[in-house]
């Protein structure tokens, strides 16, 4: 990271100069990158802990693999039972990533409870997060989730890693904080990130590609 100072006409302000990384297209391709990128903040920056979204498994192998002997943590957080007709996320995984000192947490998912408070709040914040790319909604809620359930403190920082559709793409630092205190979280860096992405109606499937005007005239 590189600091610089600025004399303005009031007081000395400081700039902290980082590099972001923006992925031509979003999906599980970028997965081995994006882990490799969040290794060396998480270094840099003296963190411990990593908050993972993985739906199947396939994110959370890798990144314990990624991580194995490093003394880092990792919160793997699943899609919450009952969240499709069946959980897809391996049993026997959760007992691996356990023995070798990680978590899964199988929180309710935050922003998927329209129904339960009769209030389309939930999904407003989604979509407003999906403007910058669905990773990072996902990143801000499973934060939300790892605090909720006990398995982040507050104030900690942390790394938050999702993706996509599959694999990971996005990653920040964070100053993590639970669902009731909101105001509380906040994202200090952007380690990763697609660098154009489509959000899409509630009950589709997000896209990994992306289509452009000027690419229309090209179809058939």
């Amino acid at each position: 990271m590189m600091i610089r100072k600025e004399q303005n006409l009031e007081k000395r302000s400081v700039c902290l100069e980082e590099k972001i990384i923006y992925f031509e297209a979003p999906g599980r391709r970028n997965t081995e990158n994006a882990l490799h990128l969040v290794a060396e903040r998480a270094g840099a920056r003296g963190i411990s802990k990593i908050v993972l979204a993985s739906t199947r498994g396939d994110t959370a192998r890798l990144a314990a693999e990624r991580f194995a002997g490093s003394g880092v943590k990792i919160v793997v957080v699943p899609h919450q039972y009952g969240f499709s007709e069946e959980q897809r996320f391996p049993r026997e995984l959760v007992s691996e990533l356990e023995q070798k000192g990680h978590y899964v947490h199988f929180g309710t998912m935050l922003f998927h409870t329209d129904n339960f408070y009769g209030t389309t709040t939930p999904s407003v914040m989604a979509t407003l997060l999906r403007t910058f790319c669905q990773g990072m909604k996902v990143c801000v809620e499973i934060i939300l989730m790892a605090v909720d359930g006990g398995y982040v403190a507050t104030g900690e920082k942390v790394i938050a890693v999702a993706g996509t559709g599959r694999g990971a793409d996005t990653a920040v630092v964070a100053i993590a904080a639970p669902s009731n205190k909101l105001n509380e979280l906040h994202i200090t860096e952007i380690i990763c990130k697609p660098l154009e992405t489509k959000s899409w109606p509630a009950g589709t499937r997000p896209s990994t590609e992306i289509i452009r005007p000027d690419s229309l005239s090209n179809r058939v």
